[in-house]
């Protein structure tokens, strides 16, 4: 802990990148030699403990409702001996990158629209296997009719994937650190977790799914009609059209600049889902083309406000892998071992708690200020402690005062320099 206090020091006053040699540069003559910050990274922690007592002590609103949110990001690295390294997908680059691939859990507030890091974990070998097992093609040509001897599936005893596997673990890692301190009730995942698999994997943790589905899928409306006295029982009718919808279904007329649209809401069928979905379906029209969007959640008592809202903070764990990439090093890490790789990764995702924690004093006083001006306070002040540490005589409190406001505000976007 004594070290972590160090690192965290460093991390808030260093400029550049954040490397173990550069936070040996700021911590140099306080503990943090070269060789102690090596042995810092290559120490086990328990990183989603740490995040919790953070979360629990200083972030969490007693009125507030949490959400649980997933997500998967990529880290481009090069060279050849990093633990994990590979070609992954990145959805901002549209093409594959070497590098490593992260999975993010947080807990995302819905009063204050911001995302805590709960855990984060790399996914390596098996891990990354995003195809359940009986999903593979079978090798031929398959003739037209079902294959002999196969019967219907059961569609909520699924076989999940390695991928889907590493997901619901960490889900449930994060439900018994918070159980019997807060109750979360939704898991908000993007597109890709749009079938079957993603939801029966969500609903064995006892959560709701709220996510995307394809712009093409095939939906239906449940069957209201006659059953016939024999055999099974019709569940699927109508087709659902996603540009003419009826008007039962509409619930907001949206209008901008230039364009407008609609949102509708429905209890709909899909033939690959066990369960009816509830579906909101947001429509813009521009220039007499038309596009569309469908959210899904499988609470079907959730508002359509409520499902679009939801969805819409699953970008704050975004917003978290950007400040992580941009402030604290999830892109600069030199490291190649498997542990000195987690800490790394752990230690710029635990950065955004320290950070919020730290924001919520400053923003009391400057409602602006913000992460650049966290940097240049702490940077300032590291200045500040150094050239004290040389003067002979300490200086009258009163008389560097004015010192110590204008040495801090160095760098700083939001605070303002004192007149000398």
């Amino acid at each position: 802990m004594r070290h972590l206090s160090r690192v965290i020091m460093a991390m808030l006053a260093m400029s550049g990148r954040v490397t173990m040699l550069g936070l040996s540069r700021w911590t140099t003559g306080r503990g943090g030699s070269y060789r102690t910050v090596q042995r810092f990274f290559n120490a086990p922690l328990n990183w989603p403990l740490l995040n919790w007592l953070l979360i629990r002590t200083h972030l969490l609103d007693s009125d507030d409702i949490i959400i649980l949110a997933g997500d998967e990001t990529i880290v481009p690295k090069a060279g050849e001996q990093t633990y994990g390294l590979g070609r992954y997908f990145s959805s901002v680059a549209k093409r594959l990158l070497p590098g490593l691939s992260f999975f993010a859990i947080s807990l995302v507030s819905v009063k204050g629209h911001v995302s805590f890091p709960v855990m984060m974990e790399q996914l390596v070998g098996e891990d990354t296997d995003k195809l359940s097992p009986g999903t593979a093609p079978l090798p031929g040509k398959r003739g037209p009719g079902r294959p002999k001897g196969r019967r219907n599936s059961n569609r909520r005893d699924v076989e999940l994937s390695p991928y889907l596997l590493k997901v619901q673990q960490m889900i449930r890692q994060t439900l018994s650190l918070t159980a019997g301190t807060i109750q979360v009730g939704y898991c908000l995942l993007d597109g890709f977790f749009g079938n079957n698999n993603a939801l029966q994997m969500v609903r064995q943790c006892h959560l709701h799914i709220i996510s995307k589905l394809r712009y093409d899928a095939v939906l239906y409306l449940p069957y209201e009609g006659p059953q016939l006295p024999r055999g099974q029982k019709r569940k699927y009718g109508a087709r659902v059209d996603p540009r003419q919808l009826p008007s039962s279904a509409l619930r907001q007329i949206t209008a901008e600049e230039g364009a407008h649209g609609a949102i509708y809401q429905l209890t709909v069928r899909h033939k690959s889902f066990a369960d009816l979905l509830n579906v909101v379906i947001i429509q813009r029209i521009r220039d007499s083309k038309q596009a569309h969007i469908i959210l899904f959640s499988s609470d079907l008592a959730l508002s359509y406000q409520q499902v679009i809202d939801y969805y819409q903070l699953r970008f704050q764990l975004e917003f978290n892998f950007r400040d992580a990439k941009q402030y604290w090093g999830l892109d600069d890490f030199m490291t190649i071992k498997p542990q000195s790789v987690t800490t790394s990764a752990n230690l710029a995702m635990f950065m955004p708690n320290v950070a919020q924690a730290l924001l919520r004093t400053f923003q009391q006083h400057q409602p602006n200020f913000s992460v650049n001006d966290l940097k240049a306070h702490y940077r300032g002040l590291k200045y500040v402690q150094e050239v004290l540490n040389l003067l002979p005589i300490s200086p009258e409190p009163v008389s560097i005062e004015d010192f110590f406001a204008n040495v801090l505000a160095l760098g700083s976007v939001n605070i303002a320099r004192v007149p000398v």
